[in-house]
C-alpha cells in the first residue's frame, strides 16, 4: 500500500438499530431467515460506506455479520455443543456461560469466506478481516474433550489456517487474529501461544496481524484496567517473542491507556497498528490528540511501518460517536502525514 500512515479500525463498528440493539455488545439479531441474511449484507454496506466517508484507508466489514467476535466463528464448527453450557472465567476477569467442546473440533465448511467475497465486490480498497486467535478461542469455551489448553489451541490453529487461506483467496489483504488473551496468559503465550498463531498463518502470502488490546469499553474490562497501576507493561512480557515470530503486524492499545510508548521498541522492524482512538469513552478525540499519539509512536516505529488504528472494536458505541472517532483518526493521521512530507 502506497499511502503513508494508512488508517484502519481494530474490528467492530456499531450495528444499525434495525439489525441488533444499539450500544450493546453481542446483542441478539432482530431479523430472521432471509431477512437476516439480507439485513447483514445491508449493514455491511453501511459499515463500508461509513469508513469510506470518514476516509479510512484499510476497510473492514465492521463485523456486521457477527454477533460475537469469537463464538460466531466457533458456532460453525463441529465438536462444540452450544446447548451444553458451563460457567468459566474469561481472561481471569469475569464469569460467562460458554459452550462445551464435546468431541474433535472440525470445520465442515467456510465460515466468513462468502461475506469476505461480498465485501471484496463492494470496494477496491485494501481489506482487513479479523478472526479470533487460538488462545482467545480456548479461553471462551469449556473443554470436556481434549482437556488440554495447548492441544485444543493447536487444533483451532489448523482450522483457522484453513479459513485464512480461503479468505486470502477471496481477496482479503490483511488477516488479523484477535488475541486479547495474550495480555493475560504470558507464560502460555511464550510457550505455545505465538507458535499456535504461526500455525494459523502458515502458507499465507497476505499481510498478517495480531490484535492485542485491553478489551472493549465494558465494565469488566474498565474495572480490570483500574487494577493495573500507573503503567500497563503487559506487552513487555510477549513482545520479544512476537518480534521473532512470522506475524507481520502488531495491533496495540495506546490512546488514553497507560501503556509506555517505548514498549514498541521491543518489536522494532514489525508493522505496528497504533491504537490512537479510545473505545472506552464516548468523548471524540480531536485530530490534534490523535496526531500527538502518532508522533509519540513515531519515536519507536518507522513511519512506513506505522498504521493508525483504534484501540479495539467500537460495537458498543453510539453510531454518531463511532463516526466522529473515525473522522478524527483520519484527520489526525493527515496532520502527521503533512508534517512528515515537510
Amino acid at each position: 500500500m502506497n499511502t503513508l500512515l494508512p488508517t484502519s479500525t481494530a474490528g467492530s463498528l456499531p450495528k444499525p438499530s434495525w439489525l441488533a440493539q444499539p450500544e450493546k455488545l453481542w446483542s441478539p439479531w432482530k431479523l430472521h431467515g432471509q431477512e437476516l441474511i439480507d439485513g447483514k449484507r445491508d449493514a455491511l454496506r453501511v459499515a463500508l460506506m461509513e469508513q469510506q466517508l470518514a476516509g479510512i484507508d484499510i476497510v473492514s466489514d465492521g463485523e456486521q455479520t457477527r454477533q460475537h467476535f469469537v463464538t460466531t466463528f466457533i458456532e460453525h464448527l463441529g465438536g462444540v455443543d452450544f446447548e451444553k453450557r458451563e460457567t468459566v472465567r474469561i481472561r481471569d476477569r469475569y464469569d460467562a456461560s460458554v459452550p462445551t467442546v464435546v468431541g474433535p473440533v472440525t470445520r465442515e465448511k467456510p465460515v466468513f469466506v462468502e461475506d469476505a467475497a461480498f465485501l471484496r465486490r463492494q470496494t477496491k480498497a485494501p481489506i482487513k478481516w479479523a478472526l479470533p486467535g487460538p488462545m482467545t478461542m480456548i479461553d471462551t469455551l469449556y473443554d470436556a474433550h481434549y482437556k488440554s489448553r495447548e492441544k485444543l489451541a493447536w487444533e483451532f490453529a489448523t482450522i483457522l489456517n484453513q479459513e485464512a487461506r480461503e479468505l486470502e483467496a477471496a481477496g482479503i489483504d490483511i488477516i488479523q487474529f484477535d488475541e486479547p488473551a495474550f495480555n493475560v496468559f504470558f507464560d502460555e503465550v511464550n510457550d505455545w501461544g505465538i507458535a499456535a498463531l504461526e500455525r494459523a498463518i502458515e502458507g499465507l502470502s497476505c499481510d498478517t496481524a495480531v490484535h492485542i488490546c485491553y478489551g472493549y469499553g465494558i465494565k469488566a474490562n474498565t474495572d480490570w484496567k483500574k487494577t493495573l497501576g500507573s503503567e500497563w507493561r503487559q506487552y513487555e512480557a510477549i513482545f520479544p517473542r512476537l518480534r521473532e515470530s512470522g506475524i507481520g503486524m502488531i495491533s496495540l492499545e495506546c490512546q488514553n491507556s497507560r501503556v509506555p510508548m517505548d514498549l514498541i521498541e521491543l518489536v522494532r522492524g514489525k508493522k505496528v497498528m497504533v491504537g490512537a482512538i479510545d473505545v472506552a469513552s464516548e468523548i471524540i478525540e480531536s485530530p490534534a490528540e490523535v496526531a500527538k499519539t502518532l508522533r509519540n509512536a513515531l519515536r519507536f516505529v518507522d513511519a512506513d511501518k506505522l498504521f493508525p488504528c483504534t484501540n479495539c472494536g467500537m460495537a458498543p458505541l453510539p453510531r454518531h460517536v463511532a463516526r466522529g472517532k473515525l473522522e478524527a483518526l483520519t484527520a489526525g493521521a493527515e496532520i502527521v502525514r503533512r508534517e512528515l512530507a515537510a
